[in-house]
């Protein structure tokens, strides 16, 4: 139980409300660079766990969060998108929910300057904790050329595409 004060006014608050410990959690990281089709929404690969606290998070096969427990999770995503010999026309991320976009961070560009773009997305997603699953899609649209990918790691710990989420409320 909390107590907080509304202009002089003592109120409790019940404090399971509140999510508790945030799990589960889970974050991971695309390990090398994964090519893709020009222009196609494409699932992420998101092969190496930095952590996963309830085994939720599938790291080998569909690369999905399937968590067990009910509530809202705040999901996020970071693709870096790579347009390979050409330039970026179009970067997406999606957050998939069952089978379908629920969420997309779009770039596009009107000069084609650049060739890698990490595209970002976030949003609080409630799930039902027997059948719901997340996964992360991306869109690598070049002008021309080849050699599309979403880009992974160079190094330890430096992480250029990443997926994660963690329970925030019951």
């Amino acid at each position: 139980e909390f107590l907080i004060s509304d202009a002089g006014v003592l109120k409790r608050l019940d404090a399971s409300l509140i999510g508790g410990d945030n799990t589960p959690a889970f974050e991971a990281y695309l390990s090398a660079d994964q090519s893709v089709s020009d222009a196609t929404a494409t699932k992420v690969a998101f092969n190496v766990e930095h952590f996963d606290t309830n085994s939720a998070y599938d790291n080998s096969t569909n690369y999905r969060f399937t968590p067990q427990t009910s509530g809202k999770y705040f999901v996020y995503a970071d693709v870096s998108c790579y347009a390979g010999n050409s330039n970026l026309a179009k970067a997406k991320t999606f957050i998939y929910k069952n089978g379908s976009a629920v969420k997309v961070i779009q770039f596009n560009f009107t000069s084609n300057y650049a060739r890698q773009m990490h595209t970002m997305v976030s949003s609080v997603i409630d799930l039902n904790g027997s059948s719901d699953y997340i996964e992360i899609f991306g869109l690598v649209d070049s002008n021309s050329g080849s050699g599309q990918n979403f880009s992974g790691n160079s190094s330890a710990g430096n992480d250029r595409s990443f997926f994660g989420a963690y329970k925030i409320l019951t």
